[in-house]
């Protein structure tokens, strides 16, 4: 993750400092920090799910399915080309959210600051789409998904920061939960309409990007971002120098954005424990071979994404009526917890997928709640983007270290062939507690 001063984003000590004085919208107590924030229409609400569901269709088709394919027609029996499309992909992912983050808090235009860089995404990610389509080597499929990175990331995020400008903090769980249910529909739907289309690859490519530019249209011209020009917005002059400090905040000062940082950090590294092996974990709980646990798979999968979407949807909902986010971020930390246990423990196939389904009702909930929290404890609503971006390391660094981290502990009492899975999920289970509990005890920024 990525200066004058160097600052770690990982809260070590922390002084105390006034949350208050950093954040003055924030009143006296969580909840009056937002008076100056009128809700939010149904109708926009609306516009912010289709936006989602567009973008989420159009990059996650081509992320697993049709680059898969692609690849396979230009150099078929490279297998690991993929691993490299993506891994480049990731790394660009990683610098691209804080940087474009500061540029949209900085964005002075008659279209307001978030806007320019939905519409600027949505065509970048639909011509990255094209190149997709058409390319004849291995280096033009790696630079059209590069672009495609580029594009649909941004309006991604675009997205997540108009919720951070405009959301009142008794909508903020609501509609967390509500765009997350519709992420997870549109990763779906996403590839059941890819597979359809298999034979020609236009189709394939640009059928879900332009479902996603019809979506994502709606909320792009929508008068709702207020006129760049005519808002106050950060004047320190961006040089690299600066552009690379902000890839950083100071623990010190943010105190609860930090603390919320590091528990959404551990919480993300046990869930990756428990999602990385889980074929291998799967087969050799069962006693069959990895080929032939892909049914298995699947019925696990069917359930856990019905289980994400209610823990999604629910937690959401709950957290703006009860006016309590950081009991259901420990709940879903308990809950996931609970979950690894019983598929360590399952006495029988049964158990093991009630226990599956149970880590991603909890996945559903700390997604929505803690995204609501996130919104809650940003340090500075003028950037808004940048910190939206910094939240972002810490769910894409566990994907990238966590993997290297379960190879050790599947080495611990390992013998021959078997592999240790129980210490693995269990640790997973334990970090996903610990991380609830972080947020819990240490962010008092939110309820």
């Amino acid at each position: 993750m990525p200066h004058p001063e160097p600052t770690s984003p990982i809260p070590a000590a922390l002084p105390p400092p006034t949350e208050a004085k950093e954040r003055p919208w924030l009143g006296s107590s969580p909840g009056t920090a937002d008076a100056d924030l009128p809700k939010v229409s149904p109708r926009y609400v609306f516009l912010l799910v289709l936006a989602s569901l567009g973008t989420w269709m159009a990059y996650v088709a081509p992320m697993s399915y049709s680059l898969t394919i692609r690849l396979h027609q230009i150099a078929p029996g490279h297998a690991e080309y993929l691993g490299y499309l993506t891994g480049i992909g990731g790394v660009v992912s990683l610098v691209l959210n804080p940087f474009v983050g500061v540029l949209s808090d900085r964005t002075r235009s008659r279209l307001g600051r978030r806007r320019p860089y939905l519409i600027a995404g949505t065509l970048a990610g639909l011509a990255a789409l094209l190149v997709l389509a058409v390319a004849p080597n291995v280096a033009l499929l790696g630079a059209g998904w590069v672009l495609a990175v580029i594009g649909w990331q941004t309006v991604m995020a675009a997205i997540t920061t108009l919720q951070a400008d405009k959301l009142p903090e008794h909508q903020r769980g609501k509609v967390s939960g509500i765009t997350g249910l519709a992420q997870m529909v549109a990763s779906a739907l996403g590839v059941a309409v890819a597979t359809t289309l298999v034979g020609n690859n236009l189709l394939l490519l640009l059928v879900p990007g332009l479902i996603g530019l019809l979506l994502v249209l709606p909320l792009a011209v929508r008068p709702q971002d207020p006129d760049g020009r005519t808002i106050t917005l950060p004047e320190d002059k961006i040089g690299i120098r600066l552009l690379f400090a902000k890839y950083l905040f100071d623990p010190r000062r943010h105190r609860d954005f930090a603390w919320n940082w590091l528990g959404r950090f551990v919480f993300y590294i046990g869930m990756t424990f428990n999602t990385t092996y889980l074929a291998f974990f799967l087969a050799q709980r069962l006693g069959v071979s990895v080929e032939r646990i892909g049914g298995t798979i699947t019925a696990i999968s069917g359930a856990g994404v019905l289980a994400t979407m209610l823990g999604a949807l629910a937690g959401g909902i709950l957290s703006d009526r009860l006016r309590r986010r950081r009991l259901f971020v420990l709940l879903s930390g308990l809950l996931f917890c609970v979950g690894a246990l019983l598929m360590v423990s399952s006495p029988s196939f049964a158990v093991l997928v009630a226990g599956s389904a149970l880590t991603s009702l909890a996945l559903g909930m700390f997604s929505a709640v803690d995204q609501a929290v996130v919104l809650d404890v940003l340090p500075s609503r003028a950037e808004a983007g940048r910190f939206i971006g910094i939240v972002n390391y810490a769910q894409q660094i566990p994907h990238a270290v966590a993997p290297l981290a379960a190879s050790v502990l599947l080495g611990i009492g390992a013998a021959g062939d078997e592999k240790n899975y129980s210490v693995l999920y269990l640790a997973g289970g334990a970090l996903t507690l610990i991380g609830g509990l972080i947020v819990m005890v240490k962010v008092k920024g939110s309820r």
